[in-house]
């Protein structure tokens, strides 16, 4: 495109370079002329004829009025022409084709009065000028055309040279995403884009080593949490089928195989949940609204659980609201398992986070327990007659610092008098109070 506009361009503003030559050499011969003609006061005029005048007789015309005084030989379109040119003032007129010429009108004015006497009128032929236009345009498309089919195979394989090292390191990418996720490209000298290209890249392997690092965690995390329930399964199985059991045997080894299923669906779906979270980008939630929620939907599921009460400020934190709806899920359970008539949710904003407390009216966490509730397959008291397999606290701790916050037990009892965890989650904005 950039050829082809210099191509016309040059080629216009030749055109009209050649059309001002010849109007110039038109008005220099018509002034030439007009120097050797005299207007006299009558209005006659007089040609002074030069010793050699040869060259300002070609192609010129002189009248008197609209008579023509001298007339050079010409063909009979270009007389016709000059004729319809006489009398009249500073005018340029072109004839038609085959033979195209320019003629130029210069009026001669009296001495005094400043009447138009006569006119000189030249003329030029075109020929020579439109010729050299018709030449230089051919050669600038046969030099345009040299120059494209030139630079085409070079800018080829210049571009080819340029990417090389773009599919080089492309394929050094892919290997490396496949066999050794831990290289990486650096920050090596290199051109900006270049640069560019490896920064994006190195961004990319880490992503998908963070993906790797979380997909091998995951599969630790369900290996070491599921080893438990499905040990008890296998042994349950095994007692079972050793020798006859009793009706009454038979029952509890099969509420324990159902408990200990329940409890490996309890975890899968905690972890299942906090890998989708982590996988996918950060999400935001209040804490608030999550608890009430959660609340509300236990009370349809089962009328007979302890109420649910959710307090404080209306904070948010960095962390999905599946993510949080899993970690308080556990709590929840603990005090309604062990709470008699209340259980408080209080969320507050905190120097590490926003702070969900969760309290109930309960007996508490015996002394010399303490943080080994924490613990997995730990229960305060194995025999109270609840289902469970110590895995809910840890599992609900395992999910909060995962998501960079905590679970702790206050050593002091709550404001119910019962147990008190204290949940802290990340970034924690707001402090409206409000009540649900």
């Amino acid at each position: 495109m950039w050829v082809t506009v210099l191509t016309v361009a040059a080629n216009l503003v030749l055109g009209a370079q050649l059309r001002g030559q010849a109007n110039d050499l038109l008005r220099t011969r018509s002034a030439a002329v007009a120097a050797t003609v005299e207007a006299r006061a009558d209005g006659r005029i007089v040609v002074h004829e030069p010793s050699d005048d040869q060259a300002l007789d070609i192609g010129v015309w002189i009248y008197q009025g609209r008579v023509a005084v001298e007339r050079p030989a010409a063909p009979v379109a270009l007389q016709r022409q000059a004729d319809r040119l006489a009398g009249r003032s500073a005018v340029f007129a072109d004839t038609a084709e085959p033979a195209a010429n320019r003629l130029y009108a210069l009026p001669v004015m009296a001495p005094t009065g400043g009447r138009q006497v006569g006119t000189v009128v030249a003329t030029v032929a075109l020929d020579p000028y439109r010729s050299t236009v018709r030449y230089v345009l051919l050669g600038s498309i046969g030099l345009a055309l040299a120059l494209l089919a030139g630079v085409y195979p070079v800018a080829r394989v210049v571009a080819g040279r340029a990417l090389q090292p773009v599919g080089a390191m492309s394929a050094q990418a892919a290997e490396w995403s496949e066999h050794e996720v831990s290289r990486r490209f650096g920050t090596h000298q290199r051109p900006r884009e270049l640069a560019h290209l490896a920064g994006n890249l190195d961004g990319l392997l880490d992503r998908l080593a963070a993906l790797v690092r979380h997909e091998q965690q995951l599969t630790a995390e369900l290996s070491h949490e599921l080893r438990t329930p499905l040990a008890r399964i296998t042994a349950e199985a095994e007692w079972l089928t050793a020798r006859p059991r009793s009706r009454a045997e038979q029952a509890a080894s099969h509420e324990a195989i159902t408990a200990s299923a329940a409890a490996m669906a309890q975890i899968c779906e905690a972890l299942l949940a906090d890998a989708r979270a982590g996988s996918a980008d950060p999400g935001r939630c209040a804490p608030g609204d999550v608890a009430a929620s959660l609340a509300r939907r236990r009370a349809e599921a089962a009328p007979d659980t302890i109420p649910v009460t959710v307090e404080g400020d209306a904070v948010t934190a960095d962390v999905p609201a599946a993510l949080v709806e899993r970690i308080l899920t556990p709590l929840l359970d603990n005090a309604d398992r062990y709470g008699s008539h209340h259980i408080l949710v209080e969320c507050l904003s905190g120097p590490g986070g926003a702070q969900v407390h969760v309290s109930d009216d309960g007996p508490g966490v015996p002394a010399d327990l303490g943080p080994a509730v924490f613990e997995a397959g730990c229960r305060a008291d194995p025999g109270d007659g609840h289902d469970g397999a110590g895995l809910g606290l840890a599992l609900a701790r395992r999910l909060a610092r995962n998501a960079g916050g905590d679970i702790t037990l206050s050593k002091a009892a709550g404001p119910l008098g019962g147990a008190h965890f204290i949940v802290t989650l990340p970034g924690a904005r707001g402090s409206a109070a409000h009540s649900v």
